[in-house]
This record gives structure tokens, C-alpha cells and sequence, in this order.
């Protein structure tokens, strides 16, 4: 008789990764493009906040700070924005010919 512990039949399960596809349509392109802006311009904003002695500094925030500035860029593309992904979105179709990349998968 066989162990059920160790039978075959009792091998892990292994879930297959879940790879995350971009958007690639030109909205969402834009969005993007829009968030990486929104994200480098926090990182300057938090260069020029003075830092006080006990709750802020060390290698651990300056590791950081990078990531936190990325976030809030994609957070402000995510919400309203600052309004410039319609105006690259309207650029990036008239550089592909005029043709929305997203409407052939529905976007």
C-alpha cells in the first residue's frame, strides 16, 4: 500500500505566474507617460523639503524616497492627472497614422 503522503498524486500544485501585460493602447501609454512625469517631478518637490533631525533621514528614507515619489506619480496619473496624457494620447495616434492601436481589442 502506498503512503498517501508521498504518493504522485500528492505533489504541490504549482500555480502558473501571472504576467501582467501592459496597456498598450495610447491611452494607456499616455497614462503611463503621464505617471513617470507626475513621479519625476514629486522626486524634485521632496529634494527641496528640508528634512528635520528626528523623524526624517538615514539610508532607509533615501532608498526609498525614489520608489515613494514613483507611487505618488502613478497615484496622481491614476486619479484626474495633470492633463497632459489626452494631449500625448492625441499625439502617439497621430504618430501611428492617425490609428488607435486600442480599438482593434475594444479599448
Amino acid at each position: 500500500m502506498t503512503d498517501p503522503v508521498v504518493s504522485p498524486a500528492a505533489a504541490p500544485i504549482r500555480p502558473k505566474p501571472q504576467v501582467i501585460t501592459p496597456d498598450r493602447s495610447p491611452a494607456g501609454v499616455a497614462r503611463q507617460f503621464e505617471g513617470v512625469f507626475a513621479g519625476q517631478i514629486t522626486k524634485i518637490m521632496m529634494e527641496t523639503v528640508e528634512q528635520g533631525d528626528e523623524f526624517s533621514g538615514g539610508h532607509g528614507e533615501e532608498m526609498f524616497r525614489g520608489i515613494l515619489a514613483e507611487q505618488i506619480g502613478n497615484q496622481i496619473a491614476q486619479g484626474k492627472g495633470l492633463g497632459i496624457a489626452s494631449a500625448v494620447e492625441a499625439q502617439i495616434i497621430r504618430l501611428q497614422g492617425g490609428q488607435n492601436a486600442g480599438a482593434a481589442d475594444g479599448k
